[in-house]
């Protein structure tokens, strides 16, 4: 009985790691190499994608934009630049248009590289077509600038504090609710 307690958290525990891996941003240096806009179906991996009614059709199909980047080691990384609007994950994205301008601005070449931090949410998969959603861009000076993620440590710290504070009032409410229970039903 223990291991199948022990199964079942640690599955859960994995649930909740991934789920905070998707969605807690994280910043990448890059160099933007072409911008596109692209008319995507959606299958299977529509999860991955934000609501339809935040983009420019509402119907099975519709127009993406994407920001395509080169990593500094040479890897090529494609970011989908979409409207969060009030959806999961609540970044309150409005401005996809903007931030397209932006990185059609700031497309460069291997000769005369200019190095991006493209601040993004979730996961890049092939096999599922899937791309991170990119937040916001600016500008660094070079392809060695480390960011530190405090806005990550800040909602993983308020999520510890919130889990600690709700373990606790649990805590408190079975040995002066539950438990009481039991003692009287021993009385009988």
């Amino acid at each position: 009985m223990k291991f199948i307690r022990l199964a079942l958290l640690a599955l859960v525990m994995l649930g909740v790691f991934a789920v905070l891996h998707y969605a807690l941003p994280q910043t990448d240096v890059v160099r933007i190499v072409n911008t596109d806009v692209r008319r995507m179906d959606f299958g299977a991996n529509a999860i991955f994608y934000s609501e339809a009614g935040t983009g420019s059709n509402t119907g099975g199909n519709r127009d993406i934009r994407f920001i395509e980047t080169v990593e500094p080691d040479g890897d090529p990384m494609v970011y989908r630049n979409e409207d969060t609007g009030w959806s999961w994950p609540f970044y309150f994205k409005f401005d996809s248009a903007d931030l397209q301008a932006s990185a059609a601005d700031l497309v460069s070449t291997r000769e005369a590289p200019i190095w991006i931090a493209v601040r993004h949410y979730g996961w890049r998969s092939r096999l599922l077509s899937a791309f991170p959603n990119a937040i916001s861009i600016e500008r660094v000076d070079g392809p060695d600038v480390k960011f530190f993620p405090w806005l990550t440590l800040v909602i993983l710290t308020t999520l510890l504090v919130a889990a600690l504070l709700l373990w606790r009032v649990a805590q408190i409410f079975w040995r002066r609710t539950v438990r009481p229970l039991f003692k009287r039903g021993d009385d009988i």
